[in-house]
């Protein structure tokens, strides 16, 4: 592999924690936050650094997690804490609705050539990935003057009332209808699980005939506001969109006045070997939503777009007191200056490589791993009993991710039944780190296949 050198900030101390402070942070936790908050593991960090985290004894921890993807430039990148606290003894907040400040101006001109949208392209900045959705929506039917947004199955969009209604996996939902009217579902393009043995020339075809009957028998294209796509499923199970199928959703809405709206908050910035998915795939959209990676820990998200479309919306109907906090701005562009610095593009297509190569190795001799899949290094191994997907091993996942998480490797599931292990490890890590965490995950589920 190329290497990154190792992380110059590796000896860096904290104070000593009390004893027993972990167990009772945990117990406060416990005791004061909503148990719908999500608890994946028992881990307490203290402090983080490059790819590692550390916890309340001093044991390093290597990330395979990014905090959901989000740390693509490395926990607390000296270039980016230096932006946020120069910022923020600057200017912390007026709301760019009231007063214009140069940190909000300079991201979205650096989102906008970063992430060209047709010949012309425009930027606005909210908190979080399910805003940059809604609003990416709202956009969408402003401009179309429809109302109808066709998703997939497997998407989730976030936990707002639209994003839940955008989101497929049912779980995510549970006790939080009625949600909101007019979307429409088809199953997203995934060979693996629905390929039935087609080529994958063949399986387009059908996926997109699918597509065209649905106007005669779902939804009319006359009253169809926008198409939302994740280019490669996130929380689904990581399973990319075939290239010619998202040509083909190009060409179905370019006949029909439909906006293409990708979701790209966890595969944008570097994670697939590209600023954005839709470049690395050829395919550009009207809008798309991004988040994650881009604040470099702190929270910010964008909808970037042709203009035109983007200039669909009247004034204050898109936006929000918090969106594009200065502070927030500067750790952006930090944080964008780190990966094209580092060259963090090339970097996840080296990572991916490697990744794949442990996990095929892994395949050779395992009856677990079914699949191996992902772009750049927005990669996953998906488990089940003897490699048949109408039987996904959910138990073994859990038990191998708890297993890893107890030998110093926090890695993370997704899919629709919990057995897809995916790897969104920070983009920084050191290739002796990549190595040792992989060593720990495939030993885990070798252990649990024997």
């Amino acid at each position: 592999m190329a290497t990154i050198a190792a992380d110059s900030d590796s000896t860096r101390t904290v104070p000593s924690a009390a004893p027993n402070a972990a167990e009772e942070l945990l117990a406060r936790r416990a005791a004061v936050v909503a148990r719908g908050v999500p608890l994946g593991s028992s881990i307490v960090v203290r402090s983080a650094h490059g790819a590692v985290l550390v916890d309340y004894e001093g044991n390093e921890i290597i990330d395979m997690a990014g905090g959901i993807g989000v740390m693509s430039a490395g926990h607390c990148h000296p270039d980016v804490v230096a932006a946020v606290r120069e910022q923020v003894g600057i200017l912390q907040h007026t709301c760019i609705h009231i007063a214009t400040y140069e940190p909000y101006v300079a991201l979205c001109e650096r989102l906008a050539q970063l992430l060209p949208h047709g010949d012309y392209t425009k930027v606005m900045l909210v908190n979080s990935g399910a805003e940059a959705v809604e609003n990416a929506i709202k956009i969408a039917r402003q401009a179309t003057g429809r109302q109808g947004i066709l998703g997939f199955t497997g998407a989730f969009h976030g936990r707002t009332l639209l994003g839940m209604s955008l989101t497929s996996k049912v779980a995510y939902k549970t006790g939080s209808g009625p949600f909101a009217p007019e979307i429409y579902r088809l199953p997203y393009p995934d060979r693996f699980h629905d390929g039935d043995g087609l080529s994958e020339k063949t399986f387009v075809n059908r996926e997109l005939t699918r597509l065209r009957e649905s106007f005669a028998n779902l939804i009319s294209p006359t009253t169809l506001a926008a198409i939302l796509i994740e280019p490669v499923l996130g929380e689904g199970g990581f399973v990319p969109a075939p290239k010619a199928y998202l040509e083909g959703l190009r060409s179905l809405c370019d006949e029909h006045g439909i906006m293409l709206i990708f979701d790209e908050v966890q595969t944008g910035f570097c994670r697939t070997g590209a600023w954005g998915a839709y470049q690395r795939l050829g395919v550009t959209p009207d809008i798309s939503a991004w988040a994650k990676a881009m604040g470099g820990g702190m929270p910010i998200a964008s909808v970037v777009g042709k203009a035109a479309v983007m200039d669909g919306a009247v004034p204050g109907t898109i936006g929000g007191t918090y969106g594009g906090n200065p502070v927030a701005c500067a750790s952006a562009l930090a944080t964008l200056r780190v990966m094209e610095d580092l060259d963090l593009c090339t970097r996840a297509d080296t990572i991916g490589a490697y990744v794949r190569k442990r996990f095929k190795t892994l395949g050779a001799h395992s009856s677990l791993v079914a699949d191996i899949r992902g772009l750049g290094a927005m990669v996953a191994v998906e488990l089940c009993h003897e490699g048949d997907p109408t039987r996904p091993a959910a138990s073994q996942t859990k038990r191998v991710i708890e297993a890893c998480q107890g030998r110093g490797v926090l890695v993370i599931g997704c899919g629709i039944h919990g057995n897809v292990i995916r790897v969104l490890c920070p983009l920084i890590i050191t290739d002796d780190q990549l190595a040792r965490a992989l060593d720990v995950i495939t030993e885990e589920i070798e252990r649990i296949n024997s």
